[in-house]
């Protein structure tokens, strides 16, 4: 199923798959299947975004052992959620690539400000731990800052 570039009616209102708010890039030349969507910001993008990134991991041959969807429906929710609260816009992206060992998660948004790293609240509930656990997982962590905003890209193991 490939999404990008067209307008899913999915009775849900936040999901666009039109051009993203910020360029993700061309896509790696040894990567397999790639997909993408945008989502308005809204609380509710969050668990849309874990599905689409299930859907699209669902999808891939050799099967993605289970700890390995654990991992990108973690990151993908992690990565979406610090759009949705921290980056300015209205919308953030979400690319997903396979590769021949892992998979790119890629989330764009109109805020060229990077991640910030916290202290995480430990009594409070308010956060901190996202971002730190998104690069425990990852192989790789780049965030490339443009004149549209930034994107974040996580490559996880598989």
């Amino acid at each position: 199923m490939r999404t990008h570039g067209t307008r899913l009616n999915t009775g849900r209102s936040d999901l666009d798959t039109g051009p993203p708010d910020v360029d993700t890039g061309p896509p790696d030349l040894d990567t397999g299947p790639s997909d993408g969507a945008v989502f308005d910001k809204r609380p509710e993008a969050v668990a849309h975004a874990r599905d689409f990134a299930r859907a699209f991991v669902d999808r891939l041959r050799p099967a993605v052992e289970a700890q390995d969807v654990v991992s990108v429906e973690l990151t993908v929710s992690e990565l979406v959620t610090n759009s949705i609260r921290h980056a300015r816009g209205t919308s953030c992206s979400l690319r997903l690539q396979a590769q021949p060992d892992g998979i790119a998660v890629t989330v764009g948004d109109a805020d060229p400000r990077p991640p910030q790293e916290r202290a995480p609240d430990l009594a409070g509930g308010t956060g901190g731990f996202g971002w730190p656990m998104v690069q425990h997982m990852a192989r790789t962590v780049t965030v490339t800052r443009g004149p549209n905003g930034k994107t974040v890209r996580a490559v996880l193991p598989r």
